[in-house]
């Protein structure tokens, strides 16, 4: 326990003074983020798929587990003359110093919080470990000397509830002094110049619970390595646009109003998505024409990648085609008419319909450079994925659920399919029985709304037989290629496979 205080005080600490110091000298999410840095690339899509969108979460649980069993390990080898225990907080010290320092940027100063955290922690397992509130054991029953060894206890306890409200604390402090929230609300969308079609009431199949057509901001799936969503404000954001460039131009954002505005309705899918999963959302979204942007910086014809990255220095690389083509690639500043969510790239992000996000969706962007894939690697493509990632025609069974109680009688079936820069042309089902193969039968669509949104489906079915049955679905492009059966992981370029659920009819 004199091990774990010392920690909880070391924590406490440097995240109270980073505070004050500044986000970039957060030695926790630092640590976090080389740790995330240096996952091999399997196991990060393992967290992934397993954890979804709970990811971070699982991570910095994960993380606090770790510290508070190596610091219970290094307290029960904590002695007067032999401080093992103390050079363990040290080198935890050095190593979070470090991580500081190799985020890139980062000044001296910055690893003052760690330092002072450091100190603090061995001071408090030295005193605690020291032996002073442990000497003559008391017995209650014929002695008034106190329990020295209750004292000790509450002293461990007190010292450990410090550290804990201390970086509470401090975190609460960091959020207000560094949140962008107040430039978000005072930020308005710009007039739209050219409109997104209107949505149709009939995109949504009646008489069965699908997700939504538009998914809210709230809803909208997260995947990305910003442990901590970064800050930056509409005054501190700026967009480079360099490298294989007749000229470069760095863009202020009042600098985009010169620009035409749209409004453009897409579906993002991330490579991670499993056969069947949930990583995928439907948004509008309001911004700036990437090839509008691109022009004025004249690029080169040999250019084929364009390398953007974020402000915490995540890269994607994507095709020049593809931000310059006619499906319209995004900057985008708003989403579902509000400012972009902080948690989802405020003040600007890349929206590019018909690649998973891996190679086109960063947010909190703040550079394109134009390069060439076989000179540069983005972030993803250098742990083994497919440098370029175009979306796979997929489809998604919603109802029923996996092991629902069907009653007999009329039941109407559904889910969604998506084959983005494409768009799904038809979508058919096939019910299995025990006894019984079914056969392939059209599934009737939700209207389509364009090639880069997905199209949600309805199936009515009668059901007689009793007992188990499953429901596999399969979904057809515009360019009239149906989706595979031929099961494939997320890596290296996305999952494949025909999706299928079992259920039971009662």
């Amino acid at each position: 326990m004199a091990g774990i205080a010392a920690a909880a005080i070391a924590l406490g600490v440097t995240q109270l003074v980073a505070a004050f110091v500044g986000p970039q000298s957060d030695s926790r999410t630092a640590i976090g983020s080389s740790v995330i840095d240096l996952t091999p690339g399997p196991v990060k899509e393992w967290a992934i798929t397993t954890f979804g969108t709970a990811d971070k979460l699982v991570l910095s649980v994960l993380v606090l587990a770790v510290i508070a069993i190596i610091a219970a390990v290094a307290g029960s080898m904590e002695r007067p003359r032999v401080p093992i225990g103390s050079a363990a907080i040290v080198a935890a010290g050095v190593a979070g110093c470090a991580a500081v320092l190799s985020r890139g940027g980062q000044l001296p100063v910055d690893i003052v919080p760690t330092v002072v955290g450091t100190v603090c922690g061995v001071v408090v397992l030295r005193l605690l470990t020291s032996g002073r509130f442990t000497d003559g054991p008391a017995d209650p029953d014929t002695s008034d000397e106190p329990d020295h060894g209750r004292r000790l206890s509450l002293i461990t306890m007190g010292l450990l509830t410090a550290g804990a409200v201390s970086g509470v604390v401090g975190v609460v402090l960091s959020r207000a002094r560094t949140s962008v929230a107040g430039d978000r609300d005072a930020f308005a969308l710009p007039a739209v110049d050219v409109a997104a079609p209107p949505i149709p009431p009939t995109v949504q199949p009646k008489g069965v619970a699908l997700p939504s057509f538009v998914t809210s901001n709230d809803d909208f799936y997260r995947i990305d390595t910003a442990l901590t969503v970064p800050q930056l404000s509409r005054a501190e954001w700026q967009l480079k646009i360099h490298g294989m460039v007749d000229r470069e131009i760095t863009y202020r954002f009042e600098d985009l109003d010169r620009f035409e505005v749209v409004e453009k309705v897409v579906t993002l899918t991330c490579v991670s998505n499993p056969v069947g999963g949930d990583l995928i959302s439907n948004a509008s979204w309001t911004g700036y024409r990437v090839r509008d942007l691109l022009a004025d910086a004249g690029v080169h014809a040999d250019a084929d990648m364009v390398l953007s990255m974020s402000s915490d220095g995540f890269t994607a690389g994507t095709p020049v085609e593809a931000l310059t083509d006619g499906r319209d690639a995004l900057l985008a500043v708003g989403m579902n008419g509000q400012p972009l969510p902080t948690n989802h790239g405020y003040p600007a992000r890349l929206v590019v319909p018909g690649l998973y996000g891996y190679v086109s969706a960063t947010k909190w962007v703040v550079d394109l450079e134009l390069t060439r894939f076989d000179k540069a690697e983005a972030y993803w493509t250098r742990l083994g994925w497919s440098p370029r990632g175009p979306i796979k025609t997929e489809s998604r069974i919603d109802v029923p659920s996996s092991g629902q109680d069907v009653a007999r009688g009329p039941v109407t079936f559904g889910g969604v399919a998506w084959a983005q820069n494409r768009g799904v042309k038809a979508v058919e089902v096939r019910i299995d029985s025990p006894n019984k193969q079914g056969t392939w039968q059209q599934a009737q669509l939700g209207a389509g709304y364009s090639n880069d949104a997905w199209r949600l489906w309805s199936f009515p079915w009668q059901a007689e037989e009793s007992g188990l049955h499953t429901i596999s679905v399969r979904a057809t492009d515009n360019t009239g290629a149906t989706q595979t059966q031929q099961w494939a992981d997320p890596v290296p370029d996305g999952a494949s496979g025909w999706h299928s659920v079992d259920f039971a009819v009662k």
